[in-house]
């Protein structure tokens, strides 16, 4: 095949993995049309029907199968080489994509990539995020953040946090209508601010721990969100009582505007780790990014 097409090529591989038109040529930067034509080309060229086409979705046929198990792995291997290339330039650059939901990156990640952009121009950084346990190989992340208990083994993890303390809170509004719970049992009984998990498509259940004695929860409420700041909105407008980290309530809890509630049931968790695959050569950006991040406390 010429090499005109390996741009058609990669194409191909993001719309067998992506599995929709429309997310591949967002990931691509083209048109959704354009995307077409150029997989119905490709398709035209080889003589082979590489994708299944649906109003709903997109998949591959046996001989799309076939030639992503071939070209994927390939063109990792250059995407990686091309960035080792870039490292004999004189300053660090290439882009770090890495995968985090909304509290670990307003927490620790922004704050402190934030300085390290404006001291190296040429690097970029990519945020995704998501609540789900993403396959960071798979979905070609440079990186991910997850709790440390959460980490897989076979991942490189660094310590970009110390440990978590969740909590419970509702807004004065709120415990004007309602008794305080005095057990976590007893938040069955009240309105409580759901957080959908994408991974598993359930609801959070709710975990506490007492003198060595863990308890989960299921809640239930009028609002569920996939967003920790948005849970804690709700609970400051008086729509319930919110499950998040305790760096969030302690502002509003001193300020008045949330009342904390069992608060000797507050478990604490391992902090947020940065991890990134043992497979893949750690680039000058990456390794600037996992400093920037790693806990020194």
């Amino acid at each position: 095949m010429n090499r005109e097409n390996l741009a058609d090529l990669q194409a191909f591989v993001t719309v067998a993995e992506a599995r929709s038109f429309t997310r591949a040529a967002a990931q691509l930067g083209l048109s959704r049309s354009a995307l077409s034509h150029a997989m119905s080309a490709l398709e035209a060229r080889l003589g082979l029907r590489l994708l299944t086409r649906t109003t709903r979705s997109v998949s591959v046929t046996e001989a799309g199968a076939r030639l992503l198990a071939v070209l994927s792995p390939r063109l990792e291997d250059i995407d990686e080489e091309l960035a080792q290339l870039m490292s004999l330039r004189d300053k660090p650059s290439g882009t770090v994509r890495i995968t985090a939901h909304d509290h670990a990156v307003r927490a620790v990640l922004w704050p402190r990539l934030a300085p390290l952009l404006r001291a190296y121009p040429d690097v970029r950084v990519e945020i995704s995020v998501d609540y789900g346990l993403a396959d960071i190989a798979a979905q070609r992340f440079d990186a991910g953040v997850r709790s440390g208990d959460l980490v897989n083994q076979d991942m490189i993890a660094v310590r970009i946090a110390p440990d978590m303390r969740m909590g419970v809170a509702g807004s004065p509004d709120y415990f004007r209508e309602v008794a305080m719970p005095l057990v976590p049992r007893d938040l069955t009984a009240h309105r409580c601010i759901n957080l959908r998990l994408p991974t598993y498509g359930g609801l959070y259940a709710w975990e506490f721990e007492k003198d060595g004695e863990h308890v989960q929860v299921r809640v239930q409420g009028q609002a569920i969100f996939n967003s920790t700041p948005l849970m804690l909105d709700a609970a400051l407008d008086g729509l319930g009582l919110c499950y998040v980290p305790l760096d969030l309530l302690t502002p509003h809890i001193d300020a008045g505007r949330l009342i904390p509630t069992l608060q000797d049931w507050w478990p604490q968790f391992p902090g947020y780790h940065l991890y990134y695959t043992s497979r893949r050569q750690v680039t000058p950006a990456l390794a600037l990014v996992i400093e920037a991040l790693r806990h020194r406390g």
